[in-house]
């Protein structure tokens, strides 16, 4: 009997070991479960900071390129009143010479 009551035991705490390792290892599994909720919510979050970010960069780009163009329009809109003041002046002293010689 005293045999059969120390098995008893032994198993009892086998049973009792077992079930401290399972409930241990429930434990990490719920926090990792939980580490991977954060994580998967962070990822979401990113994820819509980014299309953000892009629609954000897509203005900026396009408002650069508008300013880009502005100022070479401008360039050559100096550039054209310039020559046009050149060609003037040019006019101007060959009408001048001609009418001057004659």
């Amino acid at each position: 009997m005293m045999n059969g009551k120390s098995r008893l035991q032994w198993a009892e705490e086998e049973v009792s070991e077992v079930k401290g390792i399972m409930m241990d290892n429930l434990k990490k599994a719920d926090e990792r479960a939980d580490k991977l909720e954060d994580l998967d919510d962070r990822a979401e979050d990113m994820l819509a900071k980014s299309k953000s970010f892009e629609k954000t960069t897509q203005k900026v780009k396009q408002k650069k390129r508008w300013e880009n163009m502005r100022t070479k329009m401008v360039l050559v809109g100096v550039g054209v009143a310039a020559l046009l003041i050149v060609i003037g002046i040019i006019i101007y002293y060959i009408v001048r010479s001609t009418n001057g010689g004659e």
